[in-house]
């Protein structure tokens, strides 16, 4: 189940859920503006979800439950999303002429020479991107295929919740989605901006021109990296390191013996995919970075990065020009910003 050439006929909540707990986002357009009706956050337990793959079904369906309870939005359908690394995209050329029927046809018999999996173990769609400038009886068209579990997994959690799919999507075209949010704050001339999303167990940079993805980079590096350090440094446990890193509860050498050397690993991992899209693309600069992800908050982040790649470094917060529902906390709201920039793409699918 993939939804990308279909149009939503009516709205759904964003549902991203991650390695560390369950986000959701409902929005509206209320006066030619967007509205956040509703907005959620709760943590999944440790080994729930494990690099991405839903491992206990029943207990993130549970938190899910209790998300939607706490968030109380006034609907039931619901967006998710596959990691961008259990996808395969490809992007084909079709004659123009062809209708979707035709093209599914199609993509059916020459799946072979796109996916390397049986076609009954897989999930597919396609969307018509556009004209081939090369030969305007093509048009090009993007594949995007999951083994089917993938799907499976989350259309379970959502149902034992009380939940239905309306849409599955990508997790990388949520993020690019969630750009349309991002756009109006950024300084005035910044066309071609990298996105860093330092997640719990990855951190992944993804450059955009003009609000199209022309690069992206994941690697196995992120937040639970600074609960590890923490944990062998003073002798505690994961859960211990994690909620004393939360409370800012550590000893004074917590900063330059360890916080610090973990920004300036990932501001270093940073530059290094930043080289490596140089080197491989007609680009040799950017214009900006956004900071998003779980650890964006992190107090002299931004300004680390910023003098470490010679970038202007800006914190993500896709709801900068919102209005919020009467229910919405919204300093929580604001604080957790940088790491719902998923939710908020899936959540506008509303709008398709």
């Amino acid at each position: 189940m993939f939804n990308f050439n279909s149009k939503s006929t009516k709205s759904v909540i964003g549902v991203d859920i991650s390695s560390t707990s369950v986000k959701l986002i409902q929005l509206s357009v209320k006066n030619s503006k967007y509205q956040v009706e509703a907005y959620g956050v709760l943590p999944l337990a440790e080994n729930d979800v494990v690099d991405k793959t839903i491992m206990d079904s029943e207990h993130v369906a549970e938190v899910l439950e209790r998300v939607y309870n706490l968030a109380n939005p006034n609907i039931k359908q619901v967006a998710l999303a596959v990691p961008a690394v259990a996808a395969i995209t490809k992007i084909i050329q079709m004659d123009a002429e062809m209708g979707d029927d035709e093209r599914e046809v199609q993509i059916r018999l020459d799946a072979e020479q796109y996916i390397p999996y049986p076609l009954d173990e897989v999930s597919l769609d396609f969307e018509v991107l556009s004209f081939n400038e090369k030969n305007p009886a093509k048009v090009d068209v993007l594949l995007v295929a999951t083994r089917t579990e993938n799907v499976d997994k989350r259309v379970e959690v959502a149902e034992l919740a009380g939940l239905k799919t309306r849409v599955m999507d990508v997790e990388s075209y949520a993020l690019e989605r969630s750009y349309a949010l991002l756009a109006g704050s950024l300084p005035i001339g910044a066309n071609i901006v990298a996105v860093l999303d330092v997640g719990h167990t990855q951190t992944t940079l993804i450059v955009l021109d003009q609000g199209q993805v022309v690069y992206s980079r994941e690697q196995s590096f992120g937040g639970k990296q600074l609960t590890l350090d923490v944990q062998q440094r003073y002798g505690l446990s994961f859960a211990e390191a994690g909620f004393a890193k939360k409370e800012r509860n550590l000893p004074d050498d917590f900063e330059p013996e360890v916080l610090y050397p973990f920004m300036e690993a990932i501001a270093q991992q940073a530059a290094r995919s930043l080289q490596l899209f140089f080197s491989s693309s007609q680009y040799s600069e950017i214009d900006h970075l956004l900071l998003a992800g779980g650890s964006a908050n992190i107090t002299g982040f931004p300004k680390l990065l910023q003098e470490a790649l010679g970038y202007r470094v800006t914190i993500a917060n896709p709801f900068l020009r919102m209005s919020y529902a009467p229910q919405v906390d919204v300093r929580k709201l604001e604080n957790d910003a940088p790491s719902l920039l998923v939710a908020s793409g899936l959540a506008l699918r509303s709008f398709d």
